[in-house]
């Protein structure tokens, strides 16, 4: 039995993991701002999931309070952290850059602090594919080099994975963060494509489908990534050369990046027509040319994933579509 803290357990991927954690039988500390950027009443119905189940403890508490955050720490002895609480969203960044400097720099330096003065065992953090921008060549590999953001939410993630390698260096801390791969699933967020488009198609609105269809996306169902996520928090990285990958990746520091990605990227017109069955209804379809920000295709390379820690992803995306149909009907009452 481990004693972990889960930031950002409100989320869509906080709230799985912490699920998973318990079921298992660890202790998991809860924290979560339960901020507006989407409906509250959500966060909410997901921390219900949590609340009560014997381990669970929850406080309201954003990253960037330092004392908050400090007082936290120093009142448990976590053996590891998960830290999945971030501003989220591409689009999002455009009009509201402050929000992503405050919770994903500024909280993510708190974190860090943290860790450092209790001594924090593993600190396991979420990046994103976001950070691979415009990138031709796929699949993407963490031997890429990944000097071109296209978003200030890439950014950030980016200058995270920077940060965790500085603290990891100069402090012995032992950091892995993940690039998640467009996660989907039961109790997922209402500002991404699957859920934007099954509230259109069941309203019977029309879905603005942009690149005109023609993007790919590895979409990864949440169970496979919340199953990266605690194997890679469960193995810890070791301070020693490694002996693969490019120049980027060789550090003597106790760090480690990987990709989680279905490794099985899809073309956006058959996410719709894989909706559609599900829902027994066909959408009307707005076509659009591509979005500031966005990218034509996303690919995870998984090699060192299965390397490392035995685990791909492996949920087709027609089995994990109905799965978030099913839900999101009972949760709507349809």
């Amino acid at each position: 039995m481990k004693k972990i803290l889960v930031t950002g357990t409100a989320g869509f991927i906080g709230m799985h993991t912490a699920t998973r954690l318990l079921d298992r039988g660890d202790t998991v500390v809860g924290i979560d701002n339960l901020n507006d950027y989407y409906a509250v009443q959500l966060k909410q119905d997901r921390l219900s999931q949590l609340t009560g189940r014997s381990g669970f403890q929850f406080e309201k508490l954003s990253l960037e309070d330092r004392d908050g955050m400090a007082k936290l720490f120093e009142s448990h002895r976590f053996d590891s952290v998960i830290h999945l609480a971030a501003q989220a969203g591409v689009r999002y960044s455009l009009t509201n850059p402050h929000a992503y400097v405050d919770a994903n720099l500024v909280g993510f330096m708190n974190v860090l602090e943290c860790c450092r003065h209790q001594q924090i065992g593993h600190l396991t953090y979420a990046s994103s594919s976001s950070v691979y921008g415009a990138n031709r060549k796929t699949p993407f590999s963490v031997d890429d080099r990944v000097d071109h953001p296209v978003s200030l939410y890439a950014a950030t993630k980016k200058a995270n994975e920077l940060m965790a390698h500085t603290y990891s260096h100069l402090y012995g801390i032992p950091t892995t963060g993940l690039r998640f791969f467009t996660v989907y699933g039961p109790w997922g967020r209402p500002d991404m494509a699957m859920w934007i488009f099954t509230k259109a198609i069941l309203a019977g609105q029309p879905i603005d489908v942009f690149n005109h269809g023609k993007m790919r996306r590895d979409f990864t169902f949440v169970a496979d990534i919340v199953e990266g996520v605690i194997r890679i928090n469960d193995t810890i990285p070791t301070a020693q050369p490694l002996t693969h990958g490019t120049d980027e990746l060789q550090t003597s520091a106790p760090y480690r990046v990987y990709n989680i990605g279905n490794n099985q990227p899809v073309e956006l017109m058959y996410l719709i027509e894989t909706l559609e069955k599900a829902l027994g209804r066909t959408a009307a379809k707005n076509m659009l040319p591509m979005q500031l920000g966005d990218v034509p295709a996303t690919f995870a390379d998984i090699d060192a994933l299965q390397r490392d820690v035995g685990f791909r992803p492996s949920t087709p995306i027609e089995e994990g579509v109905q799965k978030f149909v099913d839900w999101y009907q009972k949760y709507h009452k349809y």
